[in-house]
């Protein structure tokens, strides 16, 4: 395990603010038909996107700025073996890159915000279990 004070500090922030877009993806789920389900999916996405973050700066990885998850992914170690499918990092991407704005998209579902969430909690639950604390 990596023990550097300040990676971990920084890392921990990171995660932080991963699990406000998570609080805030969960909160908007709760509003039913009005739910703006664009929005899960972005901070479900903005959840993972700062979960690989803090991972990489846990590992004394440089990353550049970029909303493209399978692209930060990429970045971690050889052995590493992430939560979810690259399939599902391409698709949580959309939801930050494309859904974002205004535009012709595919409609989301609500089944499509639930599985981003849930996405976005598997990875959580991972990145929980590198930290110390």
């Amino acid at each position: 395990m990596n023990k550097n004070p300040e990676r971990t500090e920084i890392g921990l922030q990171w995660i932080k603010k991963a699990g406000n877009d998570l609080r805030n993806a969960e909160h908007t789920l709760t509003l039913q038909e009005d739910c703006p389900l664009d929005t899960v999916c972005f901070h479900a996405q903005q959840c993972v996107e700062k979960l690989l973050k803090a991972w990489l700066v846990f590992e004394g990885l440089d990353f550049p700025k970029t909303h493209d998850l399978t692209e930060l992914v990429a970045l971690l170690p050889d052995n590493t073996r992430f939560p979810i499918s690259v399939d599902d990092c391409v698709k949580l991407t959309d939801y930050a890159t494309v859904t974002r704005y205004p535009g012709e998209w595919e409609v989301i579902e609500r089944s499509d915000a639930e599985q981003a969430l849930e996405l976005a909690k598997r990875v959580q639950e991972v990145v929980r279990t590198i930290f110390p604390g």
